[in-house]
């Protein structure tokens, strides 16, 4: 087929009322090709129970569930014919780092509002077994906003199997209104590291700031500390799972059993999910060479496919990133690969703030 494949029909416009379903559907003419969807020009990360899509044949679709007033704007299709991977300076997602520079990102973040005037930052949980760089992540994020290497955040070691975190700590970003929290790392048995359901808990805004964790005892209603009646503000509004893909292969089952259980819990929350694919750099030699050709790399789209396969996450909410580690200056590389992956999941979090801003307001 080569080159020769083309959209024939294009999306049409839906008006729908609030709780009906909806389907999006295009068609090509042909089967041969790989689809991600966009939201208001930023990429979907789909929620299990929320959205569905596939093809039939030669047609496209995107399904959402229950529709409300967040799911709201403009929708796009993008194909690529798996025949041209890798060509053109794009890739398996439809990538391309040629280009991108971190000053308009920095600074369409820095004056991002967000929807709802009664959230006063987006919160950002970061979990993942111990060692997997969510420490790192923070501590990159925070470089990059703050002009100098942060190195504040304390990182485990997947080699000790160490966590170093043992608080539902609190991490600002700048002078932006984002802000991580980070937790202790899942491990495998019940007597170490951080038990799933504090995770959940403080997925729904009952986990105070600065809470010890206890591994053989998750906080529940009986805890002084618990939070009974939690506000918009003080729950989580994107969870995002940390992933090695240099040990991916190797990830002990009941781990990533956890998080899939973790995974189920906000998926009924309607809480958005990514996953952050770090190391990259020691997965694949020519993405360590150069971080351009990351969305070239056979090796890490094989490794976003182990993820995919594991964690049961769509490929379009799988985000390689590579944190500073033996960086003692600025890479711009580096920070571009984190800025667009810190981008996506600013933009589903203030869809969900926006989505149960609205719900507030319908029940008041």
């Amino acid at each position: 087929m080569g080159k020769n494949w083309k959209f024939v029909t294009v999306l049409a416009d839906k008006q729908v009322k609030e709780e009906e379903d909806v389907t999006l559907r295009c068609q090509t003419n042909t089967g041969d090709v790989t689809v991600t969807w966009e939201k208001k020009d930023q990429k979907l990360c789909c929620v299990e129970g929320k959205h569905r899509t596939g093809k039939e044949g030669s047609a496209i679709f995107l399904e959402i569930k229950k529709v409300e007033l967040g799911d709201e704007g403009k929708y796009t299709a993008l194909a690529h014919n798996d025949s041209l991977w890798g060509r053109a300076g794009q890739g398996w997602l439809g990538q391309n780092m040629h280009g991108l520079r971190q000053d308009p990102i920095i600074s369409a973040l820095k004056s991002f509002k967000i929807s709802s005037g009664d959230v006063k930052e987006l919160r950002f949980l970061l979990h993942g077994p111990v060692g997997a760089g969510k420490s790192s992540i923070i501590n990159t994020i925070k470089t990059i906003f703050e002009g100098h290497q942060y190195i504040n955040c304390l990182t485990g070691s997947a080699l000790t199997g160490e966590s170093l975190t043992t608080k539902f700590e609190k991490f600002n970003v700048g002078d932006v209104p984002f802000t991580f929290y980070d937790v202790m790392g899942l491990e495998k048995g019940g007597s170490k590291g951080v038990h799933p359901d504090d995770i959940i808990s403080a997925l729904k805004g009952h986990v105070p700031n600065n809470y010890e964790f206890k591994a053989c005892a998750p906080i529940d209603k009986d805890n002084r500390h618990y939070i009974l009646d939690p506000t918009l503000n003080d729950k989580i509004h994107c969870l995002v799972s940390v992933i090695p893909a240099d040990t991916i292969s190797r990830m002990d089952d009941e781990v990533i059993q956890k998080m899939r259980n973790i995974r189920v819990a906000a998926s009924e929350l309607r809480i958005p999910q990514v996953v952050f694919l770090t190391t990259v750099d020691q997965s694949c030699p020519m993405t360590k060479k150069d971080m351009t050709k990351l969305y070239q790399s056979r090796k890490i789209k094989q490794k976003v496919d182990e993820c995919r396969n594991k964690l049961g996450v769509a490929p379009n909410c799988i985000f390689p990133v590579k944190n500073y580690h033996e960086e003692t200056k600025p890479n711009e590389q580096l920070n571009c690969l984190m800025l667009e992956a810190f981008t996506q999941i600013v933009h589903s979090a203030d869809d969900f703030v926006k989505r149960n801003s609205s719900q507030q307001e319908t029940v008041e």
